[in-house]
């Protein structure tokens, strides 16, 4: 079945490394567990951001256990586009969600780029106060965002050099 961390402990030995094709249901399965139906992807959906050319998907780690995710991809003219972060509930606020962003945003300087963006659940208070504390900043709300209607806000921040 699916594997990922169910301990609440510090993840001290948490590794980053490339996907692997043997990932996808789990990371699937994890974003299915983090996000509401109307917001988390497809299994489809996943493997295409996954696959688009231009994309990395880092994935967190420890012992063997999947404790979360981030695909990130590039667009146009230097601007990078985190796609989704998830992390499993038990590994939240122990570190795994900043490592993600760390690598993402250190891959996206190393290519150029010159600024990154999200969207985020405008309901979603908990994630804004994260992106918020990383220096990411309200650019605009797009009404209508998800499937269920609900608006999201974009979010961006400028990486420098």
């Amino acid at each position: 079945m699916y594997r990922w961390l169910s301990t609440v402990d510090c993840p001290s030995a948490m590794i980053l490394r490339p996907f692997r094709p043997s990932d996808l249901e789990t990371l699937w399965a994890i974003d299915q567990a983090c996000f509401p139906p109307d917001i988390s992807y497809s299994q489809n959906e996943i493997a295409g951001f996954i696959m688009y050319p231009g994309s990395r998907t880092w994935v967190a780690e420890e012992g063997g256990a999947i404790m979360g995710f981030l695909i990130a991809g590039r667009q146009s003219r230097g601007v990078g586009h985190i796609v989704t972060i998830d992390v499993v509930g038990p590994s939240r606020r122990r570190g795994v969600g900043s490592k993600l962003m760390e690598a993402a945003e250190q891959w996206a300087r190393e290519q150029g780029m010159a600024f990154i963006h999200l969207e985020t659940a405008v309901d979603n208070l908990p994630a804004q106060r994260f992106y918020a504390a990383r220096g990411y900043r309200r650019s605009r709300r797009i009404e209508d965002y998800y499937r269920n209607g609900l608006a999201a806000w974009l979010m961006v921040k400028g990486l420098e050099k």
